[in-house]
C-alpha cells in the first residue's frame, strides 16, 4: 500500500479560511483505501485546541533547528472520519486567533515546513508522496531534495504540489531562504531559489516538486499565460509536461439537500419543486425580503473582491432591479464593496439585502432557496459555489473562466443539455445580456428552466471522479525513476 501525505495549512472540520480546507478534507475520503494509506498533517492552531484538544492523542516531541528558529513542538494524532490527521502544536508560531496575515508568516511557514520532516524522523514514518497544497507548504520539496536529502527515505519521497490560487505565492525577503530555512547560499546564487531579488515560496515549489496540479483543467492552461500566470507563466510553461489539472469535487454528504439541516425543507430530484418554493419562501421570510414566488431570487454567497467580480455585478445590479427580482447577498471582502452593498439595501428595502459576515446555515439557506447564484468571476482556479449550488437545483450563472468554466455546461436550447448560464468578456454589459436571457427562461419557459435544475442536481459534483485522477496521477509519478 502506497502511503500519501496531504501537507496543509488548513483542513475542515478543523480550520477553514477558503476552498482549500474542502479539498483537504474531502479528497482522502474519496481515495481508495485499499491502495492509498492517506493522512494530513497540519499546524495545531488555537481555535482547534480549544475544541479538539481533548481527543487528541500525544504522539511525539520533536526539535526544529532551522537557520535563527530554535524551536521545540508535539505531534498529536486525531482521527476524523477514518482519516489520520497529525497535528504539529507550537504556541510560539501557531497559538493565535488567525491562520495568516501575520508579520512572521515566513517564519511559521518555514518552521511549520521543517517540522515536517523532523517528525517523520521522529516518528520514522516516510510518505511514498507528499501532496502540498498551495504556497504555505510549497518549500517542502526543496528541503527534501537540498537540505534533507542525506536521508534516503526522505530523498526518495515524491512530492506533488496543488496550486489553488496562484495570485498568493509567498514572496519573502531573500534572507528567509538563510535565516529560517538554513539553506546554502549557492542554491539562491544559482537560480533555484531566487526570485528576482527575493525568494518566492510558490516559485519554489513549482520548481522542485515533481508534479503540480491546478485545481482545474482551463485553470491549469490560463496560468501559463501573462494574464494569469502572475509572473510565474514562464516557469509554468517550462513545467508544462509535468502540470495538469484536476478539477475539484464537493462532500456530497456535507452538501445534501435530502439530509441538510440547515434548510427549511429536504428534498431531492423527486420532489425538488416542492422544496425548492418552500425554501425560496423559507429565506425570503428570513432575509427581510418580500415573500413573492413570483420574484426571481438571485443571490451571490463570496468574498466581495475584485477577483469575484464585484466591481461588474454592482455595475449590473440596476439593469437587473428593473426586472421582477430579488437580490440577497452573503459575504465580506473590501470595504468600498460593503458600503455599496449597504447603500443599496437602504435604497431597495424587500428586494434587495446584504448580510454582511459569513453565516454556513445561512450559506446553505441561500443556495437550497435561490433561484439563481452569481459568480462573474475575474478568474476562479475552480470555485466551489457553483459545485454547491447545481447540487441543490440553484442555477449558476458563471463568467467562462477557470474551474467555472470546467463545471457548468451553459443552456442549449437544442438538445436541452446545460446546468446553468455563462458568459465570457468581463464586462458589465455582458453580464446584463447573460442575465437578461436567464431571467427571460425563468418567466417564459418555467418548463426549460425545471429540466435545468434537473440537470443540475444530477450533475456529479463528488469528488469520486477527481479521486480516480489523482490515483491515476500518484501511480504515474511513484513509477518515475
Amino acid at each position: 500500500m502506497n502511503r500519501v501525505l496531504f501537507v496543509s495549512f488548513e483542513s475542515l472540520p478543523f480550520v477553514k479560511t477558503g476552498g482549500l480546507a474542502d479539498v483537504v478534507y474531502a479528497l482522502p475520503k474519496a481515495l481508495d483505501r485499499d491502495s492509498f494509506e492517506v493522512r494530513v498533517v497540519m499546524p495545531l492552531f488555537k481555535t482547534i485546541k480549544e475544541k479538539y484538544y481533548d481527543g487528541l492523542k500525544y504522539l511525539d516531541h520533536i526539535y526544529v533547528r532551522s537557520g535563527y528558529i530554535n524551536e521545540e513542538a508535539n505531534v498529536y494524532s486525531y482521527i476524523n472520519e477514518g482519516v489520520e490527521y497529525l497535528f504539529i502544536e507550537n504556541d510560539t508560531f501557531f497559538d493565535r486567533d488567525g491562520v495568516y496575515g501575520y508579520s512572521d508568516d515566513a517564519a511559521r511557514f518555514s518552521f511549520f515546513n521543517c517540522a515536517v520532516l523532523e517528525m517523520m524522523i521522529k516518528l520514522d514514518y516516510y510518505p511514498d508522496i507528499c501532496h502540498e497544497h498551495d504556497y504555505h507548504t510549497a518549500i517542502l520539496p526543496a528541503l527534501c531534495k537540498i537540505r534533507y536529502n542525506a536521508i534516503e527515505s526522505i530523498r526518495k519521497i515524491k512530492h506533488i504540489l496543488t496550486i489553488h490560487n496562484l495570485a498568493y505565492q509567498g514572496q519573502y525577503d531573500k534572507q528567509v531562504l538563510f535565516d529560517c530555512l538554513a539553506f546554502d547560499y549557492k542554491y539562491y546564487e544559482n537560480g533555484d531559489l531566487r526570485y528576482n531579488d527575493s525568494c518566492n515560496f510558490m516559485k519554489i515549489g513549482i520548481v522542485f516538486a515533481d508534479y503540480v496540479t491546478t485545481v482545474s483543467r482551463t485553470y491549469a492552461k490560463e496560468i501559463q499565460t501573462p494574464e494569469y500566470g502572475y509572473n510565474l507563466d514562464m516557469i509554468l510553461r517550462y513545467r508544462k509536461d509535468d502540470l495538469c489539472g484536476i478539477v475539484n469535487g464537493i462532500d456530497t454528504d456535507l452538501f445534501d439537500p435530502n439530509t441538510d439541516k440547515n434548510i427549511a425543507k429536504n428534498y431531492y430530484t423527486r420532489n425538488y419543486l416542492s422544496g425548492k418554493r418552500l425554501n425560496k419562501a423559507a429565506l425570503q421570510k428570513e432575509l427581510g425580503l418580500e415573500v413573492r414566488p413570483d420574484a426571481m431570487l438571485v443571490g451571490m454567497v463570496s468574498r466581495l473582491t475584485f477577483q469575484k467580480g464585484a466591481d461588474i455585478f454592482l455595475g449590473a445590479i440596476p439593469e437587473m432591479l428593473k426586472h421582477n427580482v430579488q437580490i440577497a447577498i452573503l459575504g465580506t471582502g473590501e470595504s468600498k464593496y460593503e458600503y455599496a452593498f449597504r447603500m443599496l439595501e437602504n435604497e431597495n428595502k424587500g428586494r434587495f439585502v446584504y448580510y454582511c459576515g459569513y453565516n454556513e446555515a445561512l450559506a446553505h439557506s441561500m443556495y437550497a432557496g435561490l433561484d439563481m447564484l452569481l459568480m462573474p468571476s475575474l478568474f476562479e482556479p475552480c470555485g466551489i459555489s457553483q459545485l454547491i449550488s447545481m447540487r441543490y437545483g440553484t442555477l449558476p450563472l458563471v463568467r467562462e473562466t477557470g474551474g467555472l468554466k470546467d463545471t457548468v455546461e451553459p443552456l442549449n436550447e437544442y438538445t436541452g443539455s446545460g446546468t446553468g448560464f455563462s458568459f465570457g468578456p468581463y464586462s458589465v454589459y455582458d453580464l446584463v445580456k447573460v442575465f437578461e436571457y436567464a431571467y427571460t427562461q425563468y418567466t417564459d419557459y418555467p418548463d426549460r428552466w425545471k429540466m435545468l435544475i434537473r440537470n443540475a442536481m444530477r450533475y456529479d459534483v463528488s469528488f469520486a471522479k477527481s479521486a480516480r485522477e489523482y490515483e491515476d496521477l500518484y501511480r504515474r509519478v511513484l513509477e518515475q525513476k
